[in-house]
């Protein structure tokens, strides 16, 4: 098992932050993992799990063993007439995944097209975008423990899902590397157009009983048409959670800001567009330097080349500190800054 010193990491994250670790190894099987194991440099340091880069921050050098985890492989568990059950090697690039699955008339994750990052990050997270959340398809995982150096399979219940929230990003944080993804998919795809804007795509594109292409083609068109492309300028696709408030809340805020964008999560809760706070605050647009917030989506901060870390995790605390000043909401990141 090759295991690389001072390794730069500016290409292995879609901030594209110029960031070092001081040790990095490249897993392709959970055999590798063992064998990494066996390493004095893992046992003696600190393990950094390493995907496709797209939900991270890096603000300094990791003093670290970087495992990035390049495990592939799709593998058909079971079908049935109504549904298939796939594992997916957690390396795999998510939507390329997506595209896979669409293209065999496997309806479920359509709406999650174009999402950067690999499959292992999606449960970490519990991706979601236009109305679909990754726990809707979800089945099980496999995962290995970085200390008891043991696999453990987890089901729905067992991950805790929540928005954006996983047990992996809470109780168990740091404690596992997860090796695959199982998912359950429909073989008669349920078409999802319960997010406004692919209703409106679809009207306008004429397509009144639309497939599980015609959703991820709307999809990804949509994405395209506001979201910057990662190889070209550096990001991590939304920067911030939409903040969920109180019933009281949510209705004071509209007496003062009529128009405010919402959705209702329950009769007591309602989501608020982090994306329109933030554009009606001023920032949207902004540039400092060589970062800012992107143009056409204030939900995203870019680096336009040779910001730092540092750079924009602090253009990140001043926009939740001015988003908290002017409506009494608290925004949270959902990318995770190290």
């Amino acid at each position: 098992m090759k295991i690389s010193k001072n390794k730069n990491l500016q290409k292995l994250n879609t901030f594209s932050v110029n960031a070092n670790a001081r040790y990095y190894a490249v897993i392709n099987s959970t055999e590798d993992l063992l064998e990494l194991s066996e390493n004095e440099i893992y046992k003696n340091n600190k393990k950094f799990i390493l995907g496709g880069g797209s939900n991270i921050l890096l603000t300094k050098d990791i003093d670290c063993l970087v495992i990035k985890n390049s495990i592939l492989g799709i593998e058909i568990i079971k079908q049935t007439q109504k549904d298939i059950i796939i594992k997916v090697g957690a390396g795999e690039n998510w939507h390329e995944l997506v595209s896979y699955c669409v293209n065999n008339g496997y309806g479920g994750i359509e709406n999650l097209s174009l999402i950067p990052g690999s499959v292992g990050a999606a449960p970490l997270q519990n991706i979601g975008a236009y109305g679909v959340e990754l726990v809707d398809s979800f089945h099980s995982l496999e995962a290995f423990h970085l200390t008891k150096l043991e696999n453990h399979i987890f089901n729905k219940a067992m991950c805790n899902f929540r928005y954006r929230e996983s047990i992996f990003k809470g109780k168990l944080a740091g404690q596992y590397i997860i090796t695959s993804v199982t998912l359950k998919l429909n073989i008669t795809p349920k078409i999802n157009v319960s997010y406004g804007k692919i209703r409106e795509e679809l009207i306008r594109l004429n397509i009144t009983e639309p497939t599980i292409k015609d959703i991820s083609n709307v999809v990804i068109s949509i994405r395209q048409s506001k979201l910057p492309d990662p190889n070209k300028i550096g990001n991590s696709g939304s920067f911030f959670k939409n903040p969920i408030v109180s019933l009281s809340k949510f209705k004071e805020l509209l007496r003062k800001y009529p128009n405010i964008a919402y959705y209702r999560t329950d009769k007591n809760k309602v989501k608020l567009a982090a994306g329109w706070l933030i554009d009606k605050a001023g920032w949207k647009g902004k540039t400092i330097n060589d970062y800012g917030v992107h143009k056409k989506q204030a939900l995203v901060l870019v680096n336009y080349g040779g910001a730092s870390g540092t750079n924009i995790n602090n253009l990140s605390n001043r926009i939740i500190e001015d988003i908290f000043e002017k409506y009494n909401v608290k925004l949270e990141k959902e990318v995770n800054v190290y």
